[in-house]
This record gives C-alpha cells, structure tokens and sequence, in this order.
C-alpha cells in the first residue's frame, strides 16, 4: 500500500536522503577544488549531476542547462571567480 501511494520514495529512509545529500556536496566540494587549481586556458569541467532522488522527473537525458545552472536554478561561479573567492 505505501509503496502505491509513494512509489520508490516509500523505500528511502531519512539516512538515504542524508547520504544522498553528502555524496552531491562532496562532488560539487571537488568541482570546486578541481576548478580553481585547473590552467586559465583549461576547458570547464562540467558540474556534477546530482544523485537522483525518488520523485525526481526523469528528464531522459543530462539537460543542456545543467553545466550554467545549479539547483534551483541558480547561476554557477567560472573558475576565475572561484579562484578569487578562494585566493
């Protein structure tokens, strides 16, 4: 009945979700790290897609955006930016 009412949700507890949660901050933490200490001249490495969550929509595909924009839609520091904030 609850995995009907919740579908793939109903089997993840508080710690997936934490996890979950732990895994993505730790990719974006070494995006970063690997950004500001790549070459000026390097291309950007692009940023971490996050672990999916149950009730995500499943887009079928990365999204175009998804390298310019990070959750909820906010606008993702260059490595230059990085580099001064971190300098």
């Amino acid at each position: 009945m609850t995995r009907e009412l919740h579908g793939e949700a109903a089997e993840w507890s508080v710690s997936d979700y934490l996890l979950a949660t732990a895994v993505d901050q730790l990719a974006e933490a070494n995006w970063m790290f690997a950004t500001v200490n790549q070459d000026e001249d390097t291309e950007p490495l692009d940023y971490p897609v996050p672990v999916r969550r149950p009730g995500d929509a499943d887009t079928g595909g990365e999204d175009a955006d998804a390298t310019e924009t990070g959750e909820a839609g906010r606008e993702l520091p260059d490595g230059a930016a990085l580099h001064r904030f971190f300098a």
